[in-house]
């Protein structure tokens, strides 16, 4: 038993007591988690009957909570794991839920043979299967599908909302906000069909949803008496004043507080930490140059465990971690970018054209009608060869083919085993090769059981094992080999085979492919391991739930019209959602630090300085 529970964790008892689901707010460094634990474990003691699924985010936040709570009636999993595991058995259901969905327009499941009959899945010898990949015509479902059929099914059928119910009395999800708003429909609105009622329990900070896939809030439900909130404000990771700063980005109720634990890691002989905050700004826009002054004396940024620095854009970053020319393909083709002005010019100006003319012969009668001006693209040598790739192509295959930088580096933090979740915004090829890497990976960490799970490469014999072995030595081995031979290596020895949504991309996409294909997967390594955090450059999306001892902020917009820091710092609120998107994205990025917080600003404006000062104190704005 628990010796001494948590306040809050006394308040969730009462919920439970009077039979009524509940969230557990609490800001960043409050301890959620360990909450969320001591509540199993006092369930587990004075009810050791009970069965309790416990959902979570990532496959490295199910592993954290198993090591440090474990009972044969505790089921934790990710929260594609377990809808599947729910569903899976009901395969009539699951085969006619595929084919409603596929035939219905604003579904996101769809089949390389468009509309399908009743009788589509009736040959399937292994049934309608979850996998790291999709084949619908094989009835292979991946992480996208099995959110969007699960919520078909329990909307359609009570009984699955019966099941559910008796077979676990208590059912909690760990961060909540970055969650589908399908899964909150199941367990908050399709459930209570049945007349079963298991508790539902909610872990997780509004203020932290900074992805537009997750539900962010459940405010309609507290307000409707569905959910009843509970605050825990104690903050066990930051310092002083890093707790004060946060708290004025706060625009909801909950304020935080030191914590009253004098071992918790924010204090120091029974005291909170001061800690270090500072707002810098210049007109000098040279990072390394700010990173020699005295602000940062004693920071070492080769250590990626201790110090981050931040950015909102990976332009900057892309060059010192090693991806440049990917970043160049996603970010900066001159074609494609050509290629948006001819259809926008198109559109614009009511331009009668013929689609199986070729990409040139459009580009040319534009020309004509100087609504578009060819020979300034074509100056540049390298943009000719380019072009050349493309000009002959029928304008209707080439007026779809996009690129984005977002396509390459999607900035949502993620679990390894997590690059295909819902809301990724990583097109299907480099979806595709986070797969191989993951796979690889899986292999040299000696993770035997999930690499088998996830290849479907049983080792039967010795020889079985050394060929795998010099397979994936061939992988690590790669630094002059390039991304398309990768890719085929990948495809023929059954380490990661191509699916749907590759076919399809590679068939829509021709174009980046040919690019893509002809970089140094080396260079892709580079991305991976940046984006899994070995290197001291981050996004500022990607460290949501990590805390560093050191945190550097550099505020730049960018490209980005979704976030805006100059709109934050003057209190621009006409475009509501950039000025709150942003403001979490601040918040969350100023919570990381365990002592020392810096943010650097380049050519602040009056109004923007006088907000630090306000946000960080007179003091602790300086001119560098």
């Amino acid at each position: 038993m628990v010796e001494k529970l948590e306040l809050e964790v006394q308040e969730i008892l009462k919920c439970i007591a009077r039979k009524q689901n509940f969230l557990l707010s609490g800001g960043a460094g409050s301890g959620k988690t360990y909450s969320l634990v001591q509540l199993i474990e006092e369930i587990i003691h004075t009810n050791p009957l009970a069965k309790i699924a416990c959902i979570t985010y990532t496959n490295a936040a199910v592993k954290e909570i198993e090591e440090r709570v474990s009972h044969q009636n505790l089921k934790v999993s990710t929260i594609h794991d377990f809808l599947w595991d729910s569903i899976r058995n009901y395969q009539k259901d699951l085969k006619n839920g595929l084919i409603d969905l596929i035939n219905t327009e604003d579904s996101k499941i769809t089949s390389p043979d468009g509309t399908v009959e009743a009788f589509y899945f009736d040959n399937l010898n292994e049934g309608i299967q979850y996998k790291e990949y999709t084949r619908i015509q094989e009835g292979i479902i991946s992480h996208d599908e099995v959110l969007e059929l699960a919520n078909y099914l329990y909307k359609k059928h009570s009984v699955l909302c019966d099941i559910l119910q008796d077979t676990f009395q208590f059912i909690f999800i760990d961060e909540y906000q970055d969650t589908s708003q399908l899964v909150i429909k199941i367990f908050l609105e399709h459930v209570k069909k049945s007349k079963r009622r298991s508790i539902i329990g909610l872990f997780g900070d509004a203020m932290q949803s900074i992805y537009d896939s997750g539900i962010g809030n459940v405010n309609e439900y507290i307000e409707s008496n569905e959910v009843f909130e509970i605050q825990k404000k104690q903050n066990r990771r930051n310092p002083r004043l890093v707790i004060e700063l946060a708290n004025k980005l706060r625009y909801d109720s909950l304020v935080q507080e030191s914590s009253e634990d004098p071992a918790a890691p924010n204090m120091l002989n029974g005291v909170i930490k001061e800690g270090n905050i500072k707002f810098l700004y210049s007109s000098n826009d040279s990072i390394e140059e700010i990173k020699k002054t005295l602000y940062f004396e004693g920071w070492d940024f080769t250590d990626s465990k201790q110090t981050k620095e931040l950015y909102l854009t990976h332009n900057l970053i892309a060059a010192k971690a090693g991806f440049p020319s990917l970043m160049e393909i996603y970010d900066k083709d001159p074609i494609i970018k050509f290629k948006n002005k001819m259809r926008r010019k198109i559109k614009e100006d009511n331009v009668s054209i013929n689609e199986n003319d070729t990409f040139d012969q459009i580009a040319d009668l534009l020309a004509k009608q100087k609504k578009l001006k060819k020979e300034i693209l074509l100056e540049d040598p390298e943009t000719r060869i380019l072009y050349n790739l493309l000009k002959d192509k029928p304008y209707y295959e080439v007026k779809g083919i996009y690129l984005d930088k977002e396509s390459l580096i999607d900035d949502k933090k993620q679990d390894k085993t997590d690059e295909n979740r819902k809301g990724s915004k990583r097109d299907a090829l480099v979806k595709h090769l986070f797969k191989i890497q993951h796979i690889v990976d899986l292999y040299n960490k000696k993770n035997y059981n999930e690499f088998i799970r996830r290849t479907e490469l049983p080792i039967t014999s010795i020889k079985r094992k050394k060929d795998i072995h010099d397979i994936i030595e061939s992988f690590s081995d790669s630094s002059n080999k390039k991304i398309g031979e990768i890719i085929e290596l990948a495809d023929i020895n059954g380490i990661c085979k191509k699916d749907d949504k590759y076919n399809k991309f590679v068939q829509d996409n021709f174009y980046v492919f040919d690019r893509v294909r002809e970089v140094k997967y080396a260079e892709f390594q580079n991305l991976f391991y940046y984006l899994e955090g070995f290197t001291p450059f981050s996004t500022q999306h990607k460290i949501k739930g990590a805390e560093f001892e050191n945190v550097l902020v550099v505020l730049d917009n960018g490209k980005w019209t979704s976030f805006n820091f100059d709109y934050l710092f003057s209190e621009q609120t006409e475009k509501a959602s950039v000025y709150y998107r942003t403001k979490k994205l601040f918040y969350v990025c100023c919570t990381r630090a365990r002592n020392n917080l810096v943010i650097f600003f380049h050519n602040p404006n009056d109004l923007i300085i006088r907000q630090a000062k306000d946000w960080f104190g007179d003091d602790n704005v300086k001119k560098v």
